[in-house]
């Protein structure tokens, strides 16, 4: 578990939540935009709440362990909505080339004229 400050405040939350939360805030401030994201947390009297942070290129936000008498708190929706803002911030292209095709298409326009027109 992982002990969040932020503003002052405080809370507690899992592990994969605290990283997402501080990859999204990087991606936020690289981007020069701000956006007020939802996490879980672990109220005092072991109940769940949610905590509305506002991440972006002024957030100061510590992470550190946090020892908690509690089982480790999951919540794969907000991480998946936190990297979904990631993904929009910092879009990455996958290109899958197979050497044949390449080879083939260098072949062909060899063998190809240009006529000057287009």
């Amino acid at each position: 578990m992982k002990r969040v400050t932020y503003a002052g405040s405080a809370f507690v939350t899992g592990d994969d939540i605290a990283s997402a939360l501080l990859s999204c805030g990087r991606a936020l401030a690289e981007a020069g935009e701000a956006e007020a994201v939802t996490v879980p947390a672990w109220e005092q009297d072991g109940t769940i709440t949610g905590v509305m942070v506002l991440i972006g290129p002024a957030s100061q936000i510590v992470v550190q362990d946090a020892k908690v008498d509690a089982e480790e708190l999951i919540d794969v929706t907000a991480i998946a909505r936190l990297r979904a803002i990631e993904r929009r911030l910092r879009p990455v292209a996958a290109v899958d080339v197979d050497s044949r095709d390449q080879e083939s298409w260098d072949a062909d326009r060899r063998n190809q004229t240009w006529d000057g027109e287009l």
